[in-house]
């Protein structure tokens, strides 16, 4: 074991490499091959600086950086031990991925200001980095916050109201909310211990301070980095940040901003008080800090699965996910043993690898397909068997299947409740049972996806397994009439189109059926008018009803505009005449129908006169607009991809592909080789040099 931090280039070097990165990527902003070489020669740059100090990290080397006094007493130090190594190799490889990844996403999307999103991304990377890093409380807040301002021109990058106020959130949550906790803890730090730099095993001056001061430091900092990690009740600001586009949500769910915060509860419980002092901090009815700390996490896990059953929005529903999933590393950090350390930190990478799979997968969809809601997702199946064949491996493992990265790190975790609860305190054995219920859960809210990818017809869509609608799906078919409508439309009390109380063009009923209609609006064929009025206060009478004003429209002998067809011998396998009298509109675009559970969810149609085109793109091409379709299969279903065609790019651009089944791999091999990865084998070096004697490795 070297004990002497070692003085190195490498660590500051690992932070400017990007940061340098993001002033190239603005000057080339004429010429965007150029400006995305610089992202991805500062990626794999970045990668090479910090996988160079891994052998020696591993054989307990420290490399540090010293930027200078930043206060008395405080160093603006920068230093890679193994706890740095752990967050800093595992978002350094994942930003060459994430990469790639952008290109075909931004660019198969045709997204605006990328130039600022590359530059904006790249900036974060240096922050993150900073953030592995950071030797001491002082240090790691400012990269914190600079993170926090980083991010934003990514969540509020589409620049509308609903992102403007999803970026104003994610500030107030994480910049003026965890970071002013952050700050407050940092202080009282100072005030107790006199010192704020990061020492294995905790600081030495905190153990002999008094107990209430050291439980509120304990909390504010806890409590501040885990705003950033999306504990509950302090959540908010993740799942309204999904209105950015994909690869973001990837950099905030899986890279970067969360893991930050996950990562800073680590530096705090096992760098700051340590495992041991986190335990007898004691507070009343036989809880210790740590349990309260493990008792959060669970409560969130669990809370945050059930509302992600709720939620049929695909990023909505991940974006919950990932607040139950990263509970987890809080739990585990609560658990005084060998085994529920190393479980917390041996989910940080498995989470990594698997949450961004998922998130990679939703964004594929949603560029090839423009398909956002589960409850449209019936057949897709066959159409994307890669990215759903991806998104239901990632799906197992973040169930705890085994030979999967979930499984390893829940395994541990499992282990270490059940051995605090039988040594230490019973209290604990209320966690391992949380731990087995949001497996279930986990099963809960992404089956019906792999349900409904797989199992389901467009045209005959079953109800869900285990979660019926509301909660995940939808129980009558999603298939795109094609008279414009969806083929059970008619025969639902509150389906079709938006207006469709007004005039109902597709009601395929009886000429007495329209003929009744007709009189109940005149109010002068069944009833004379003052009838009408004793009958129905409400029915309007001549003068509300609409007149023509141009002779070319249909209208009745009393000159009331008329859809001008007969249903009787209407043939349903042609579109439906279509007939604008100004007041309103058939719109033979099935995806912009305003349905109360599907495409369009209550916003106004894009418009056009083309119906969506029966191609190997399914109707789905162009950006704006998305060409009038807005998700779900067009009329027909879906194009059925075999696996040579998907894995000759017809399934989609092998920019996006390429880094899914990459993500999905090391999910794979993480559950499989956790040692030859070098995760475990770093993370039992770091739990080592943290426990005392008698709790090491059994």
């Amino acid at each position: 074991m070297i004990d002497a931090p070692i003085t190195d280039l490498r660590p500051l070097l690992a932070v400017l490499v990007s940061f340098v990165a993001a002033f190239f990527i603005v000057a080339s902003y004429r010429s965007p091959n150029v400006r995305e070489g610089w992202t991805i020669a500062a990626a794999v740059a970045k990668f090479a600086i910090v996988a160079s100090m891994l052998p020696a990290v591993l054989e307990g080397a420290v490399f540090e950086t010293s930027l200078g006094t930043f206060l008395p007493g405080i160093d603006f130090v920068l230093r890679a031990d193994a706890l740095g190594m752990l967050f800093a190799f595992l978002a350094s490889g994942l930003w060459i991925v994430t990469s790639f990844y952008s290109i075909g996403y931004m660019r198969g999307n045709d997204e605006t200001n990328q130039t600022r999103y590359f530059a904006a991304f790249a900036v974060s990377l240096s922050a993150t980095m900073g953030i592995a890093f950071a030797g001491n409380l002082v240090t790691i807040f400012v990269f914190y916050e600079i993170l926090s301002i980083a991010t934003y021109p990514l969540v509020a990058h589409d620049e509308t109201d609903e992102a403007r106020s999803a970026g104003r959130k994610y500030l107030a949550y994480t910049m003026f909310g965890g970071g002013v906790l952050v700050l407050a803890g940092t202080a009282l730090v100072y005030l107790i211990a006199g010192n704020v730099s990061f020492t294995a095993g905790g600081i030495q001056e905190l153990a002999n301070a008094d107990p209430g001061l050291a439980m509120l430091a304990f909390f504010l900092l806890a409590i501040g980095f885990g705003v950033k990690a999306g504990i509950m009740p302090l959540h908010q600001w993740l799942p309204e940040a999904m209105v950015a586009p994909t690869p973001v949500s990837g950099l905030l769910h899986a890279v970067a901003v969360v893991k930050s915060g996950a990562f800073g509860v680590s530096r705090v419980v096992l760098d700051v008080f340590g495992p041991e002092l986190v335990f007898d901090l004691s507070l009343p009815f036989g809880f210790t800090a740590g349990l309260v700390l493990s008792t959060i996490g669970a409560v969130t896990l669990t809370a945050a699965s059930i509302i992600a059953m709720r939620k049929d929005h695909l990023k909505q529903r991940l974006a919950y996910s990932t607040v139950s999933q990263l509970s987890y590393i809080i739990l585990g950090l609560g658990l005084f043993g060998w085994y529920g350390l190393v479980g917390a930190l041996l989910h940080i990478p498995a989470h990594a690898f698997m949450k961004l799979t998922l998130f990679f997968c939703a964004g594929n969809i949603h560029v090839s397909t423009h398909t956002d809601y589960i409850s449209e997702m019936a057949g897709i199946g066959k159409r994307m068997p890669l990215t759903m064949g991806a998104f239901t491996v990632a799906s197992l493992g973040m169930a705890g299947i085994p030979l999967l990265a979930g499984f390893v790190s829940k395994y541990y975790m499992l282990i270490g409740g059940i051995r605090m609860g039988a040594q230490l305190t019973p209290v604990a054995y209320y966690l391992v049972g949380a731990l087995l219920l949001s497996g279930v859960l986990n099963i809960a809210y992404f089956w019906p996806v792999i349900y409904t990818a797989f199992f389901e017809a467009e045209d005959a869509h079953d109800a869900k397994p285990l979660v019926e609608f509301r909660l995940g799906g939808e129980s009558r078919s999603t298939l795109a009439a094609t008279d414009g409508g969806r083929a059970d439309d008619d025969a639902a009390a509150d389906g079709g189109r938006a207006g469709d109380d007004e005039v109902d063009d597709t009601d395929d009923g009886s000429e007495d059926d329209d003929a009744s209609l007709v009189e109940s609006a005149e109010g002068d064929s069944a009833v004379d008018g003052e009838d009408a009025a004793t009958t129905d206060p409400d029915l309007p009478d001549d003068s509300d009803i609409p007149d023509a004003e141009m002779d070319d429209l249909p209208t009745d002998e009393d000159g009331v505009v008329r859809p001008d067809f007969d249903t009787s011998d209407r043939d349903f396998s042609e579109p439906a005449e279509r007939v604008d009298t100004g007041d309103y509109a058939v719109d033979r675009r099935p995806s912009d129908v305003d349905v109360p559970f599907g495409r369009g969810r209550g916003e106004a149609a894009t418009g056009g006169d083309e119906p969506p085109e029966a191609d190997g793109h399914d109707g789905h091409d162009g950006h704006d607009g998305h060409d009038g379709h807005g998700g779900g299969p067009p009329a027909g279903g879906w194009r059925h991809i075999d696996g040579l065609d998907a894995l000759r790019g017809r399934e989609s651009t092998w920019f996006t592909l390429g880094p899914i089944l990459t993500a999905m791999s090391l999910a794979v091999l993480l559950g499989v080789i956790p040692y030859e990865m070098g995760f475990l084998e770093l993370i039992e070096l770091i739990v080592d040099t943290r426990l005392p004697e008698e709790v090491m490795r059994p």
